[in-house]
C-alpha cells in the first residue's frame, strides 16, 4: 500500500494499534479510513464500511486488494466531495406497498413497513424541494409497485440519484438487533458484503448500476453518516450487495437505506413516532444540499 499512497501523493498508513487487531489510518483531504489487518470491516470518518478482502501485512508493508484501492480507497480519499448539479433530478422510492407487498410489521402493533416508507417519503418531498431539487416519488398511495417498474420509472424521469427507503426486520428472537444500514451494489470482481441464499452473487456480474460505483460509495456514505448522527442509532454499515433489484438496474447512482428495525420493540417505538420519521427525512435532506 506504500507504493499506492505515493501514488496518489499520500502519507503512508500510519499505525494505530498492534491488538486486539493491527490497525493502521490512511488519511486524505478528504477524511481518514481506518482498516485492520485480517478483517473486512472499516470505517471512512467514523462510519463503518466493508471492503471486499481483508487487508494483510507483507514484508511490513499493508495490501490490499486492488479492486479495493480501486472501488473503496480511491472514491473515498482521493475524489472530490460528491457535488450535485443545477438540473437536479431525484427519485425517492418508498418501498412496499399494496395488499400483496406490505413489507415487514412491527413487533409492537404489527403496523407495516409500507405505511411508514410512504410517510418518510412524503415528508421528505418538500424538504428536497426546497433545497433544489424536482422529486418524484415512485409511489404516492398504497399500491404494489414491481421493483423492475421502479427502475423503469427512475430512468424515464432521467433521475440524477435514487434513493429508496425501507425499515429492516429480523427474525432473532431475542429481538436486540437493531441500527441503521445503507445499501449500494458490489462492484464487478468483489463480493458482496452479505448475501442471500436465493441469490448465488457471482462477482463477475456486470449490472448497469455498476456504472456509478464510485459515486454509489460517496452518496451512501454521506447519507449513511447524516442519518447515524441525526438518529444516534447503531451504526450497522454502509453494505455491498447484488441481490438488490431496486437499485442494480438503475442508471444513476442509487442506494437503499433501512432506517432501524421494526423487530426491536425500543427501534420500533421510534420508527412509529411521526417525529422520528420527520427525523431521517430532515438528515437525508441536509445530506443532499
Amino acid at each position: 500500500m506504500n507504493h499506492w499512497t505515493v501514488a496518489q501523493k499520500l502519507n503512508p498508513p500510519h499505525l494505530l494499534a498492534k491488538s486486539p487487531l493491527t490497525t493502521y489510518a490512511v488519511s486524505s483531504a478528504q477524511g481518514v479510513l481506518v482498516l485492520a489487518i485480517g478483517s473486512r470491516e472499516a470505517t471512512w470518518n467514523g462510519v463503518e464500511i466493508h471492503l471486499g478482502f481483508a487487508p494483510e501485512m507483507i514484508d511490513d508493508d499493508v495490501f490490499l486488494h486492488g479492486l479495493d484501492l480501486q472501488k473503496n480507497l480511491e472514491p473515498l480519499l482521493c475524489e472530490p466531495p460528491l457535488t450535485f448539479g443545477t438540473n437536479r433530478v431525484i427519485v425517492i422510492d418508498p418501498g412496499h406497498g399494496g395488499r400483496a407487498n406490505p413489507g415487514t410489521h412491527s413487533v409492537l402493533d404489527g403496523r407495516l413497513e409500507k405505511e411508514f416508507t410512504l410517510d418518510t417519503a412524503l415528508r421528505l418531498k418538500p424538504l428536497l424541494e426546497a433545497n433544489g431539487w424536482k422529486v418524484f416519488l415512485t409511489r404516492t398511495t398504497d399500491v404494489d409497485f414491481a421493483n423492475s417498474n421502479r427502475v423503469t420509472f427512475a430512468t424515464a424521469h432521467h433521475a440524477d440519484l435514487f434513493i429508496s427507503l425501507h425499515f429492516n426486520a429480523t427474525d432473532d428472537r431475542s429481538q436486540q438487533t437493531r441500527g441503521i444500514e445503507t445499501y449500494c451494489i458490489t462492484p464487478t470482481g468483489l463480493p458482496s458484503s452479505k448475501k442471500r441464499s436465493d441469490y448465488p452473487d457471482p462477482p463477475s456480474a456486470v449490472w448497469p448500476n455498476n456504472a456509478f460505483d464510485a459515486q454509489n460509495l460517496r452518496l451512501a456514505v454521506k447519507l449513511h453518516s447524516a442519518l447515524i448522527r441525526a438518529t444516534g442509532l447503531d451504526d450497522r454499515g454502509v453494505c455491498r450487495v447484488r441481490y438488490m433489484t431496486v437499485v442494480r438496474g438503475q442508471n444513476c447512482p442509487a442506494v437503499l437505506i433501512e432506517n432501524g428495525y421494526l423487530s426491536n420493540p425500543t427501534e420500533a417505538k421510534r420508527i412509529e413516532n411521526p417525529d422520528y420519521r420527520q427525523k431521517l427525512a430532515a438528515a437525508i435532506a441536509a445530506a443532499l444540499k
